[in-house]
């Protein structure tokens, strides 16, 4: 049986040129981020900002939005943020947290219940506090931190330095455009959002690791080779699996989008975006950039100290 093969063979796309529009594009999304960043600020879900969720749906399937809104800022809990979302009459509302601890966020749900309860079916009801939305920032924002940081120092280790700079660039670069996403869709940005920001980082991370394994291999192999060329060839040979990697893991989540609920919708959009953005850096950012690096060598110093290694391993083993 003949295998499928996304990309035919012998493919020989100039990747590095196409760094003369995939670094202007990169840098003006960038400079867009941090703008909007500054200005505009991310959508906390209450996971952060604490307050109250509830989403339910409607017996009848018809809403009435604007009769939901002016009952919901009637409760006298301010100003409530309403939505509709699906196609089955469901709704969701917000309450900002609530002066009072716990107990008046628990006040919040009971006068919705009774007044919406005879028309509308409670799905999700969620409460968060002032004191565990804050340990929540302060455990999520360490967490992402350190997950990042360790990330940064295995590939430190991993590699020479040109490449270790040139896989850093990368990863840094598929999270400042992941926040965007956020930043320009006001996609709810909560514990879930900083989830899907690891598993990007370590998809990311997978990613540029294939194709640089590849360089270092080439570099061993082709040592008069230009440098570019030798770039380009590294990602063609990668392509094939890359291709395939990138589809596969772009149609499961293209399925959750579609069927998975409003449960997961959010964290399967960024992954979505995130899976297009990693197969993007890698062939069209992390790998130019070791263009402007020493990478012959480095992978000289490589091919030495691996040399050396053998030597004793095999001096030792005489002995």
């Amino acid at each position: 049986m003949r295998l499928l093969r996304i990309v035919p063979d012998n493919t020989r796309i100039k990747f590095v040129w196409f760094r003369r529009v995939s670094y202007p594009l990169s840098a003006a999304y960038s400079v867009l981020v941090i703008v909007l960043f500054l200005t505009v600020g991310l959508n906390f879900g209450i996971d952060f900002k604490g307050g109250t969720l509830i989403e339910m749906q409607s017996k009848a399937g018809a809403v009435d939005i604007a009769q939901i809104r002016h009952t919901a800022n009637g409760l006298g809990f301010g100003e409530a943020e309403v939505q509709e979302f699906g196609t089955g009459g469901e709704v969701s509302m917000r309450f900002g947290m609530q002066p009072g601890g716990e107990t008046a966020q628990q006040a919040v749900v009971v006068k919705a219940r009774d007044a919406f309860a005879s028309q509308y079916e409670f799905r999700r009801v969620e409460t968060v506090g002032p004191r565990v939305s804050g340990e929540l920032v302060q455990a999520g924002t360490l967490g992402v931190v350190l997950a990042i940081v360790g990330v940064l120092i295995y590939l430190w280790f991993r590699f020479e330095m040109p490449l270790a700079i040139g896989a850093i660039i990368g990863t840094l670069h598929d999270i400042v455009l992941t926040i965007g996403f956020f930043l320009i869709t006001q996609l709810e940005f909560n514990l879930t959002s900083i989830a899907a920001i690891l598993t990007i980082v370590g998809y990311s991370l997978n990613e540029t690791v294939v194709v640089f394994d590849r360089t270092r291999e080439l570099l061993r192999r082709y040592k008069t080779m230009p440098v570019a060329e030798l770039l380009d060839l590294s990602v063609n040979s990668t392509l094939s699996r890359t291709a395939m990697t990138a589809t596969t893991t772009f149609l499961s989540l293209l399925a959750l989008v579609l069927f998975g609920g409003s449960a997961i919708e959010g964290f399967a959009l960024v992954m979505l975006f995130g899976v297009v953005i990693c197969t993007y850096s890698a062939m069209f950012i992390s790998t130019p950039v070791l263009l402007y690096m020493d990478v012959r060598s480095a992978g000289a110093r490589e091919e030495a100290q691996e040399t050396a290694r053998a030597k004793a391993s095999a001096a030792k083993a005489k002995a």
